[in-house]
């Protein structure tokens, strides 16, 4: 093995995510991924349509800002805050009937409007904001093409693989991230990441003031949604029952952070 991939591997491994402390592999630098992010972004929204619903996207705009600043907070007081570096939050509603959300790197995040009706108090807002911030502080999807590249193109291969086949690297990205709606490019997060997801949600959402709790009940409403089909939201979590024992398994840690406020 090449011997700068050897030393890369091991402080990747030596990384923790926030909340959790678990450690996690990541072989891309966070700086290509932000820089990819704000031009697919750029494109997406492009696109959009962006909705044009002041009320709905007002109240996304509230809950990311809130909900945000906590994390800032958070990240600072357990110097973790380097996971800050390059973010720049944006926070948009694209017209399209799909029940979905989605956080890129750099703080780039959108929910359509299909998944609106489920939201409708900040808490339920606050629920999918969080899971969805939380997979981008966790960097699951830095893991997630970290691990599939490694699985296709070898370790030493990476760095190469990344420089030379641009195409296939932003089709990856694009999967990494659930920005697939359109395209059925959906690579799922591991139940892992979903599970810590969910996690950190519910604290990231409880120092914002929003109280976890009802985190449940949005889960629940989902499930009723989803029939037979699941909605793309749900498609790749973990089954709802098990979801829910798990949010209620942690609500009481949570919870010491809801009351801290």
């Amino acid at each position: 093995m090449n011997k700068k991939i050897f030393f890369l591997l091991i402080a990747a491994a030596c990384v923790r995510v926030p909340v959790t402390n678990r450690k996690q592999m990541k072989l891309l630098p966070e700086t290509m991924l932000q820089n990819m992010a704000a031009t697919e972004y750029k494109a997406v929204i492009s696109k959009g349509p962006i909705s044009q619903n002041a009320t709905d996207i007002e109240r996304i705009r509230k809950v990311g800002n809130r909900i945000s600043s906590a994390i800032r907070n958070y990240l600072v007081k357990h110097k973790q805050d380097k996971r800050l570096q390059g973010i720049a939050w944006e926070f948009n509603l694209i017209e399209q009937q799909v029940v979905n959300a989605w956080c890129m790197p750099g703080g780039k995040l959108a929910f359509y409007t299909g998944i609106m009706p489920l939201c409708n108090t900040d808490e339920f807002i606050a629920t999918v904001m969080g899971h969805e911030i939380a997979h981008a502080i966790a960097r699951h999807g830095n893991e997630r093409m970290s691990q599939q590249l490694l699985l296709t193109t070898g370790q030493v291969a990476v760095s190469v693989a990344v420089a030379n086949k641009p195409k296939e690297t932003q089709d990856l990205f694009l999967q990494a991230y659930g920005v697939g709606t359109a395209l059925g490019l959906i690579l799922p997060y591991s139940r892992l990441h979903e599970y810590e997801a969910d996690k950190m949600g519910l604290v990231f959402m409880a120092m914002a003031g929003y109280n976890p709790r009802k985190s449940v009940d949005f889960w629940k409403k989902m499930a009723a949604l989803g029939g037979q089909k699941p909605p793309q939201f749900m498609s790749t979590h973990p089954s709802d029952e098990n979801r829910i024992a798990e949010l209620n398994k942690f609500m009481p840690t949570a919870l010491g952070y809801f009351q801290g406020k």
